[in-house]
């Protein structure tokens, strides 16, 4: 008990920690908001009136305070260009998101511990080598190169997937209780809905993941290796268990710690690299919405975008250390 109560008073200092930052960040970007708020042609005295509601009249403590508990009610703020809530239009662009992201992990996590851990039970074989070479050429492709390659070959030319979107026009209609249309699709018991949109979602996010697979095929492989050298693999071993029972068992349940905890990490990474694949793909998601903000120099939706994927990135660390302590809790402990 104690050690969970560490790790959420961990996570909320981290939490003030983000907010602090993305304070901070809406006041060191080139401009003067009030005057960006008020458009081009306003006068001197209708930005100064703008100043004054935005608060930029205050001293630095006081903004700051005043910001703090409106990200923690929720309200970040009116949009420039959309001229609606922040709060708003981020959580209806967030489950498109989210889906993509979640997908993407299941490709990367399918893919990372089993290749990993058989790559780190055969090290130096044939297999192994070639798991090394491949990782380490997939851990160089830029997402985006991988996205126009993938829409360009697969999509476009092979005609396997569509090229873009979320959905078919024939399911233009469709709408969703939650926004997570997946979800929503299987409670309307709408199959051909689901399957229309896990065919519009493979290919984004199969070039989001393939980065971040080959990372984790890597670090499981690297701290696998480590496990099958220790003497309780032996002594296993000696009193007859067979090795699916070692790999699993044992060597998977000591050794997946650097592993998850990197998985966890990349899954805060990829809600941020969904700004590439989601522009590709002409998919809508809090990435293109984000995309809109900077060019719009909506200063206060990127700086909501900032944290609320910040936010996710700080719940699925602390997640991720809480499903490794109910693995492992000498290990958690350890670490």
């Amino acid at each position: 008990m104690r050690y969970v109560l560490e790790r959420i008073a961990f996570s909320l200092f981290a939490l003030f920690i983000l907010i602090f930052i993305t304070f901070l960040l809406s006041h060191v970007v080139p401009g003067d908001p009030a005057i960006a708020a008020a458009g081009p042609n306003a006068g001197a005295e209708k930005i100064q009136l703008i100043r004054e509601r935005m608060g930029l009249d205050q001293p630095f403590h006081v903004q700051f305070l005043t910001y703090g508990s409106k990200v923690l009610a929720g309200d970040f703020g009116t949009s420039w260009f959309t001229h609606q809530p922040i709060a708003d239009d981020i959580m209806r662009e967030l489950p498109p998101s989210l889906e993509l992201v979640v997908l993407a992990m299941l490709i990367n996590l399918v893919i990372s511990f089993p290749v990993g851990l058989i790559a780190a039970r055969y090290h130096g074989s044939s297999f192994d080598n070639g798991v090394r070479v491949v990782a380490i050429a997939g851990a160089g492709l830029p997402i985006f190169w991988t996205a126009i390659l993938l829409q360009q070959k697969v999509a476009a030319d092979w005609q396997l997937f569509p090229v873009a979107g979320r959905l078919s026009f024939a399911y233009r209609d469709f709408e969703g209780a939650t926004g997570f249309y997946l979800f929503d699709s299987l409670a309307q018991a709408r199959l051909d809905v689901f399957l229309d949109l896990i065919m519009h979602m493979f290919l984004p996010a199969l070039a989001l993941s393939l980065l971040f697979t080959a990372v984790g095929v890597r670090i499981t492989r690297t701290s696998m290796i480590s496990e099958f050298r220790k003497d309780y693999v032996v002594m296993a071993r000696a009193k007859g268990a067979s090795e699916a029972r070692i790999m699993f068992r044992h060597v998977f349940r000591n050794g997946a710690t650097p592993s998850l905890t990197v998985f966890g990490m990349q899954f805060g990474w990829m809600l941020g690299a969904t700004v590439l694949v989601e522009e590709i793909f002409g998919r809508p998601g809090i990435g293109r919405y984000a995309v809109k903000a900077v060019t719009q120099s909506d200063i206060h939706a990127v700086v909501g975008v900032v944290l609320v994927v910040g936010l996710v990135f700080v719940i699925s660390n602390m997640a991720i250390d809480l499903i490794l302590f109910a693995i492992n809790p000498r290990k958690a402990r350890e670490d």
